[in-house]
C-alpha cells in the first residue's frame, strides 16, 4: 500500500505539509475578493500515510474535503464550545465514510489514517481561498488547556512544543 502511496506523492509532485502529510495546490481561482486580493477559492490535494497525522491546526475559512484514493481518513473538529465532531472520509458509506465532508473556518482540526499501515489521497477546498496568513498551528499545551476534556486526541494529533 505504501508503495501506492509513493505512486502518488511522486505522479502528483507532492510535497511536505508543514501540518503533517504531503500536498500540492491545483487551483487557484483567477477572480479575487475585493480589497483583499484573496482568491475566491483554492484547492490542494493532500496525502497521509501511515502512522504520520496532520496535526490541529485551524484556518479563517470554510474547507470541503475530498475523498479520492487509499484507505479511511479520520478528520477530527473542535468546536468554539468544546464539542468534538468527526467524519471518516472513504469509499464505503455502508461503513460511514463519506466523499466529501465540511470543516467550518475557524475549528481546530486534524486528521489521521483509520488503518495506520495505510495511506489516503485526499483534496481540499478552501472558500475564500486559504493564504498562510490565515493558518494557526495548534500549542498543544494551551489546546489541552482549553480542551482538557480531549487532551489524549490532542497529544496524539500535536506536536510537543
Amino acid at each position: 500500500m505504501i508503495s501506492e502511496a509513493q505512486y502518488w506523492i511522486d505522479k502528483l509532485t507532492l510535497e511536505p505539509h508543514p501540518e503533517g502529510g504531503f500536498y500540492k495546490r491545483t487551483y487557484e481561482s483567477m477572480g479575487k475578493i475585493d480589497g483583499l486580493n484573496r482568491a475566491y477559492s483554492t484547492a490542494i490535494y493532500f496525502l497521509l500515510l501511515e502512522d504520520r497525522f496532520s496535526a490541529f491546526h485551524r484556518i479563517k475559512s470554510d474547507e470541503l474535503w475530498h475523498f479520492y484514493a487509499g484507505s479511511p481518513l479520520d478528520v477530527f473538529m473542535i468546536n468554539e464550545r468544546g464539542r468534538m465532531e468527526q467524519f471518516r472520509l472513504g469509499a464505503n458509506p455502508e461503513a460511514g465514510q463519506v466523499f466529501q465532508a465540511l470543516v467550518p473556518g475557524g475549528r481546530w482540526f486534524g486528521s489521521r489514517m483509520a488503518q495506520p499501515d495505510s495511506y489516503a489521497l485526499v483534496g481540499c477546498t478552501v472558500a475564500p481561498g486559504f493564504d498562510f496568513r490565515d493558518f494557526e498551528m495548534a500549542d498543544r499545551y494551551r489546546l489541552i488547556t482549553q480542551f482538557p476534556q480531549h487532551a489524549t486526541l490532542i497529544k496524539s494529533l500535536t506536536h510537543p512544543a
